[in-house]
């Protein structure tokens, strides 16, 4: 009898350790992470995290070389500006002002014939621009006629033709440059102011402080002059 009870209770000890050990089993099937899996997606976290750093730090650069160009693109803008200004008003395509001169020429005989002898003259005049030119002015115009390389001095029949423009005394010629220098240059002793004067011109040279000459109005372009090719 004794004999039995011991069956009997092994046989219980070994059911709940049986039953202890199925659920414990069940426990381990039941879905979830593993350890090893979740180290591993920690660690492609950490990757990932690395790898947005990264890209961040790449578009900071980018936006600073971006931010630099369009500054450097400006900076050449400007620049580019400036000397296309200069350069149009060399050409004399733009109006200019500064000190300078105001030349004044009437024949003081209104009966004079074109081409007498005490009549002011285009050759005068040409002259007369060629000297103030080699006295260092800067912008010349005549009776509001912009000169430039191309402008042209000419007699035709009694009118002076200027930019193709007819003009008439009285003549007044503007030219930015050193005032004191412009007006010696064309009053010097034995000069062509003092032989206009004493053919009979009425003459004034005056220093200005502020000359103002207008850009040329005619047309620039070219029907038969081309650049040249470097190479």
């Amino acid at each position: 009898m004794k004999k039995r009870y011991t069956i009997a209770l092994i046989a219980l000890v070994l059911g709940f350790m049986i039953t202890l050990q199925f659920r414990t089993t069940n426990r381990a099937a039941e879905p979830g992470v593993p350890l090893d899996r979740a180290n591993e997606l920690a660690r492609e976290l950490k990757d990932l995290a690395r790898e947005r750093a990264g890209l961040e730090a790449e578009a900071n650069d980018l936006e600073r070389k971006l931010s630099r160009t369009r500054l450097g693109y400006t900076q050449a803008k400007e620049i580019l500006k400036a000397e296309v200004n200069d350069a149009a008003a060399v050409a004399g395509m733009t109006a200019v002002e500064g000190h300078g001169v105001m030349v004044t020429i009437t024949n003081t005989s209104e009966s004079a014939a074109p081409g007498a002898i005490f009549t002011f003259r285009d050759e005068d005049l040409l002259k007369l621009v060629n000297e103030l030119r080699a006295a260092g002015a800067e912008a010349i115009s005549i009776n509001g006629q912009r000169l430039i390389s191309i402008s042209e001095i000419r007699l035709a029949g009694s009118f002076i033709i200027v930019n193709t423009q007819k003009i008439t005394a009285p003549y007044e010629i503007l030219a930015i440059g050193d005032s004191a220098a412009l007006r010696s240059s064309l009053e010097i002793r034995g000069g062509l102011v003092e032989t206009l004067r004493d053919w009979g011109m009425n003459v004034t040279v005056e220093p200005k402080n502020r000359v103002e000459i207008p850009a040329y109005k005619g047309s620039l372009r070219y029907e038969f002059a081309k650049q040249v090719k470097e190479g």
